[in-house]
């Protein structure tokens, strides 16, 4: 059915489910992204808070084009190579589970600068943390392959579509996070245990991914 053909990008429903699991529990582990654009609202408002947000979204579409063309012919060329790919993400995972152990996720809101900054120059700051960020370019080589089948021959349109979902799925709840910014960090600063328990929680969600990723063969 040609209907059925050009929907051929979306994943299915159990893919998707795990996948939006996975983007949530992503979106909320603290990162050069979101210290930059809760900086940015405690330093000028929402509305620097949310341009330093919108050019990290911008980052991301970037990440996402990159990684299907990238990625999709990998993908459909080698089945090794897609574990060697597969194998990569988990060590990244786990690296990830010793860094919030070791050394923590608190936000770092350090070198903000006085003033209320250029709407225009914070947005493209932010652009410049996320095509910078050696995380967000490893999520976008590493991460969305494990949701995309070894010769898959969709594979192209589904990391693209797994990426820009990523997108619209933390759009909200990015800008929700902003609006409660000042409350949210004042919170951690005062409670360093919630943020230590924090930081084990994300250790843990990492090292089970990593052991998931690792148990998963390409199919």
């Amino acid at each position: 059915m040609p209907f059925l053909s050009e929907m051929s990008f979306l994943p299915d429903t159990a893919t998707l489910v795990a996948y939006s699991i996975a983007c949530f529990i992503l979106f909320v582990t603290p990162g050069p992204d979101m210290s930059f654009f809760l900086a940015k609202t405690v330093q000028g408002g929402r509305s620097a808070g949310i341009a330093a947000m919108a050019g990290a979204t911008a980052g991301n579409v970037v990440h996402s084009l990159a990684a299907a063309f990238g990625l999709s012919a990998l993908i459909a060329a080698s089945a090794s190579a897609f574990t060697a790919v597969k194998v990569i993400g988990a060590l990244y995972l786990l690296w990830m589970a010793y860094e919030a152990i070791r050394h923590g996720s608190a936000l770092n809101l350090a070198g903000a600068e006085g003033g209320a900054p250029s709407l225009r120059r914070t947005f493209l700051h932010g652009v410049a943390v996320n095509l910078t960020n050696p995380k967000v370019v490893l999520f976008y080589l590493t991460f969305l392959p494990q949701f995309v089948a070894a010769g898959d021959p969709h594979a192209q349109g589904k990391l693209f579509f797994l990426g820009i979902y990523f997108v619209v799925f933390a759009f909200p709840l990015a800008v929700g996070l902003i609006l409660i910014a000042e409350r949210f960090i004042g919170l951690l600063k005062r409670n360093p245990r919630l943020m230590r328990a924090i930081d084990y929680s994300f250790a843990g969600v990492f090292g089970f991914f990593a052991v998931q990723v690792l148990r998963t063969q390409s199919r």
